[in-house]
């Protein structure tokens, strides 16, 4: 069974938190996040194929990529870390290059629940309405989509 993604964005802040459990341990979530050969495995939705043009994990590296779908078009995306500490957070900014200028600030915390896990994402706009165009723009299938790609890739990853 897949555990439910809450997404949740409330009225008037520029401001969406996303919460989601994993049936594995912090570790293994952790890696998935942040071995660039799995970020491309499970990050965004199935039908769209994922290149990482840069996965520097570190304070001050920088990331990007692009997703492709079926018919060529591409839609990059890109930032730089400015927080890690291994096994328990990341903090990011989040730039589609579709809406340049548009950054938003990623606070990702892991919980260790034992053998279960739970990531917490707090992403912070520049405005109500970037938030708000985010969200239309399909992030909400993208993110549990994801997520749940993520579920069948950790069956087989070890925690390292």
């Amino acid at each position: 069974m897949t555990n439910p993604t809450t997404i949740t964005a409330q009225p008037g802040t520029p401001f969406l938190d996303i919460v989601r459990e994993f049936d594995a341990p912090r570790e293994k979530v952790y890696r998935a996040y942040t071995d660039a050969a799995l970020v491309t495995q499970w990050m965004g939705p199935r039908r769209l194929s994922m290149d990482l043009t840069s996965w520097d994990v570190r304070p001050g590296g920088s990331w990007g990529f692009f997703n492709r779908d079926a018919d060529g078009t591409e839609y990059q995306f890109h930032g730089v870390f400015h927080a890690v500490t291994p096994g328990e957070h990341i903090l990011w900014t989040f730039e589609f290059d579709g809406a340049p200028g548009h950054v938003s600030l990623e606070s990702i915390d892991f919980d260790d629940l034992g053998s279960r896990s739970r990531v917490r994402i707090h992403a912070v706009y520049q405005s109500v309405e970037d938030r708000d165009a985010m969200a239309a723009g399909g992030m909400e299938s993208g993110v549990t989509e994801g997520f749940e790609r993520m579920d069948e890739l950790l069956q087989s990853v070890s925690a390292r």
